[in-house]
């Protein structure tokens, strides 16, 4: 009942594909990842500025707090947050019960020493989007070394190419599945180069509570460190209470790209298992059609494509959004990055059922060929360029004239090839043996050295 009450599908139909990322971006998810920095800063005023004496195993047992954390504890906090009302100051309360239940009273009042909430929230979000951006590239890793099987099978696969939806010059399948592979690696590369930062400096990023409580700390470097050494994070030193958020710009940016190329993908599977191209393994039980018996739909990639596209409508306004903030703070960047957990689901659902639409399909070469054949009319290109090359006169206008706006066979052809006054023998016979099926120019050699570059 709690799924199929489920106000989102991210919860509710789709919640089995979403199950990996609850303890990421979840409630709990975030409250936990608010703990972490919280405990990982106290820690590190102890070990860095020395405010208490406290022992090796004490210290051992504050970081136990965050380790033994789980869904029961973070109700506990949501329970201070009852009486707060405030979210990061509840989770500050359950750490000083926690260390008074431990017996070190001593160093509860250095729990938040110095911080304003974004100072939690924004590292704490910094580690949410690293173990995010992480998870969907695995994803898209899938899909990468399936359509790099595909490529690898379909090598020297001969179909007909369509531009602008028309006949156009011949390709191989094995050399599409490469163009979208190298555009995924393209994605992939960059989204790994972006440095995920957060800021510690307090409520206006101006570290104004660390000097007046320790003025001889030099507070720049210090924070550095932390972010850095204790959390893993990019530091940034310039902002106003709030991180400016560029880093999480540049990764949803960079997924909107990945996505494209996913959603791209999709639409050309679709169209190719429309045309015949692949036929789609049957699944015992399935149904196509209420009504219409012999149906077998592509709605893996209908279903990838879909929430792709939600996944970037909420990727471009949340990137836009939180670039922007009145003057040192406003709220609105809260807000939204509650929903950061929506688009990594949406996103995640997408390069599943991409993935799983990939695994069901299978080339039926007979089809590609049947369509080649049918089509003689793509050989206007390569005689039209071999008369070029020997000076007939007006080659383009001559097959333009014969091929233009209807079917031409092989017989066509080859009087216009025996009329050529200029051309030599030799090179007539070559194209009159041409067919489209060969004229596949070097795309089996490009999948081969796509491969030689990325083994």
């Amino acid at each position: 009942m709690e799924q199929i009450c489920a106000l989102s599908v991210l919860d509710g139909r789709y919640r089995r594909l979403t199950e990996d990322l609850r303890d990421i971006f979840s409630e709990y998810g975030l409250i936990r990842h608010r703990l972490i920095v919280e405990l990982r800063w106290l820690r590190f005023l102890v070990e860095h500025l020395k405010v208490v004496d406290i022992s090796a195993e004490d210290l051992d047992r504050i970081d136990a707090i965050a380790s033994d954390f789980g869904p029961e504890e973070a109700l506990k906090v949501k329970a201070i947050e009852k009486t707060t009302n405030h979210d990061v100051k509840a989770v500050e309360y359950y750490i000083k019960e926690k260390l008074d239940a431990l017996g070190l009273e001593k160093v509860r009042e250095w729990t938040h020493f110095a911080c304003t909430s974004d100072d939690i929230n924004n590292t704490a979000y910094a580690l949410m989007l690293q173990k995010g951006r992480d998870f969907i590239m695995a994803r898209v890793q899938e899909v990468l070394e399936s359509l790099e099987s595909l490529a690898r099978s379909g090598r020297s696969a001969a179909m007909m190419s369509r531009t602008h939806g028309q006949p156009a010059t011949p390709t191989t399948m094995g050399k599409e599945m490469v163009n979208f592979a190298w555009r995924l690696r393209q994605e992939m590369e960059s989204l790994a180069l972006v440095s995920i930062g957060a800021k510690m400096n307090g409520a206006t990023g101006n570290f104004n509570a660390h000097m007046v409580a320790f003025p001889e700390v030099d507070w720049i470097a210090a924070s550095k460190i932390f972010l850095s050494d204790y959390l893993g994070v990019t530091p940034i030193m310039y902002s106003t209470q709030i991180n400016p958020n560029h880093s999480i710009a540049q990764t949803l940016h960079g997924m909107v790209r990945m996505a494209g190329v996913l959603m791209d993908l999709d639409r050309d599977m679709w169209g190719y298992i429309s045309l015949g191209y692949f036929r789609q393994r049957l699944q015992e039980g399935e149904v196509g059609s209420s009504t219409m018996p012999h149906k077998v739909n592509p709605i893996d990639f209908e279903n990838g494509e879909g929430n792709l596209g939600l996944a970037v409508a909420l990727m471009e306004h949340m990137a836009f959004k939180l670039l922007q903030s009145r003057f040192q703070r406003d709220l609105t960047d809260s807000t939204v990055l509650r929903n950061m957990g929506a688009l990594f689901g949406y996103m995640s659902i997408g390069c599943r059922n991409t993935l799983k639409g990939l695994g069901k399909v299978a080339l039926d070469e007979k089809r590609l060929a049947e369509d080649l054949a049918a089509n003689p009319e793509l050989l206007a290109e390569p005689i039209q360029t071999v008369m070029r090359v020997y000076g007939e006169d007006n080659p383009y206008e001559k097959l333009k004239e014969l091929t233009r706006g209807r079917k031409t066979g092989l017989e066509d052809f080859t009087r216009l090839i025996d009329s050529l006054e200029k051309v030599p023998q030799q090179a007539k016979d070559g194209m009159r043996s041409l067919t489209p099926a060969d004229y596949t120019g070097l795309a089996a050699a490009l999948v081969d050295h796509y491969f030689a570059e990325y083994p």
